[in-house]
């Protein structure tokens, strides 16, 4: 009825800990890793590894963080990294946020991009998008290959009555 094989069953489980507490009154000047869950209510300024990250409302992190799970409050600066992140209605994220799935909720505030952790490798970076756009002249004059019905983005097509383009205006003029 009762084999040794039940009770190396129940030594082997693995107790759940409880998560690691970082009050409203702690400064941490440094990195931080763990592999278990950490509970960010006060101020760290170096980057953050953990398996599961709350970040409180009166929590601020400026630095790097990577985690399985990060829900944020709070405010923090640096890129976020993490398979499943929540943004709070009063998260305050200045960066970048690769992630699985992403949440926002109404009123959170985000400066950065956003990026799936399965995008492709040869995508371009933000840095290297914002190059590109630096780079490109204003005004490109039409390739001679170009369809004579076709209207560049940035004008405006002038139309007679039969529906004809006429003439073309640039935007805002």
């Amino acid at each position: 009825m009762f084999s040794k094989a039940d009770k190396t069953k129940t030594a082997s489980a693995v107790a759940r800990t409880a998560p690691s507490l970082i009050s409203t009154d702690l400064e941490i000047a440094g990195n931080l890793q763990t592999p278990g869950e950490v509970q960010l209510d006060g101020t760290i300024e170096g980057d953050i590894v953990c398996g599961k990250l709350f970040i409180g409302e009166k929590a601020i992190v400026s630095g790097h963080i990577e985690a399985d799970e990060v829900i944020i409050r709070g405010r923090v600066t640096g890129r976020v990294k993490g398979k499943n992140v929540h943004l709070a209605s009063t998260a305050r994220v200045v960066g970048d946020i690769w992630h699985d799935s992403l949440a926002i909720e109404a009123g959170a505030f985000l400066e950065g991009h956003c990026k799936r952790n399965d995008a492709p490798a040869a995508a371009a970076t933000p840095a290297t998008t914002a190059a590109t756009v630096e780079a490109t002249p204003a005004k490109m004059a039409p390739s001679p290959t170009r369809n004579a019905d076709v209207v560049p983005a940035r004008q405006n097509p002038v139309q007679d009555n039969a529906g004809k383009t006429v003439a073309k205006t640039a935007a805002g003029a």
